[in-house]
């Protein structure tokens, strides 16, 4: 009987996680922004094998006056165009010291089985949450903050602890960068809750940062791409090292229209690479804080420069019928 029990259990049990992980929506693009049942905002993408996988800020209803961020959101695609939203994987209130913070941009990353997602709670620093599955759900790793203002030794504004992007370079070392008005950035230790060693800022000739640092790599270079100015336009630099010396290559992205923010991702998806940003256009009610996430393709020069970015009403559908 005792065995019985206990298969009943772990078949349940079994059942249950299987629940979880179900999809509660499934809806298609068709042309940017991607997503028009929702506003969404501060894009962070994460490739794993076949699948993108976007984790979004999440802007109340249309129309808004202020920020009114409450929790985040995540959806998978396998080819840009066909997508499944999932329940709401993660919110500020999971976060007993942030409460009453503000769910602002984070990144997943994965490691070792576990993602681990940074996220920005305004004034209050950044957390990490940690989830078995890229849907989630996630759970607050530590209980605590992993930054906060007191570690922006260079920055006297409250919402300086913000914006956080994560990298994992082919050494296995994790790095962090964040920041309002000034870049910082750290070593992350193995667990990735942990910061290794001294924070330091990022400074080189020509560097207006504003916000939303973003790091990739391509062709043996490090590109550090970030928001410039108010409103927003998205720059970048490139150097050899991560933690540089980097040197400025110029704008990236111009305005996102009809928002005063602008907030991208990098990454190469099936070969080809591409810009993840947010604007405001959904009619009649998007605008600076109602935003939403559209997808362009991004393309470089033979010398490791990035072309302007050519953002389209078409979006990902029409960057896939190009690059056949």
């Amino acid at each position: 009987m005792n065995t019985c029990r206990i298969f009943l259990f772990i078949l349940l049990l079994t059942a249950g996680h299987k629940l979880l992980a179900q999809p509660t929506t499934k809806f298609s693009s068709k042309g940017n922004p991607i997503i028009t049942h929702q506003y969404t905002a501060d894009p962070a993408a994460l490739v794993k094998g076949d699948t993108l996988w976007l984790y979004a800020g999440h802007d109340f209803a249309g129309g808004q006056k202020n920020y009114k961020m409450k929790d985040w959101l995540v959806y998978s695609t396998t080819d840009l165009k066909n997508w499944t939203e999932y329940k709401v994987p993660l919110k500020i209130t999971d976060f007993e010291w942030a409460k009453s913070g503000d769910a602002f941009a984070g990144q997943v990353i994965e490691r070792n089985g576990k993602y681990y997602w940074y996220v920005s709670t305004n004034w209050s620093g950044i957390g990490v949450a940690v989830a078995d599955r890229p849907e989630g759900p996630f759970k607050d790793a530590l209980g605590k903050p992993l930054l906060t203002n007191k570690d922006c030794f260079a920055s006297k504004h409250s919402w300086a602890c913000i914006d956080p992007t994560v990298f994992i370079d082919n050494d296995g070392q994790a790095w962090l960068f964040w920041g309002n008005r000034e870049c910082y950035y750290a070593k992350l230790k193995a667990n990735m809750m942990e910061i290794d060693g001294p924070v330091k800022q990022m400074a080189f000739e020509g560097f207006q940062f504003t916000e939303a640092p973003w790091i990739h790599k391509y062709a043996g270079k490090y590109y550090l791409s970030y928001a410039t100015g108010f409103p927003e336009k998205i720059a970048y630099a490139t150097a050899n090292k991560i933690d540089g010396p980097y040197t400025y290559k110029g704008i990236l992205n111009e305005l996102a229209g009809n928002s005063n923010t602008n907030h991208q991702a990098i990454v190469d998806f099936k070969g080809q690479w591409y810009f993840i940003y947010h604007n405001g256009a959904i009619e009649t009610d998007g605008g600076s804080f109602s935003r939403s996430i559209c997808i362009d393709r991004l393309q470089y020069n033979k010398d490791g420069t990035i072309k302007r970015i050519v953002m389209t009403s078409e979006g990902s559908s029409f960057v896939q019928k190009k690059v056949k």
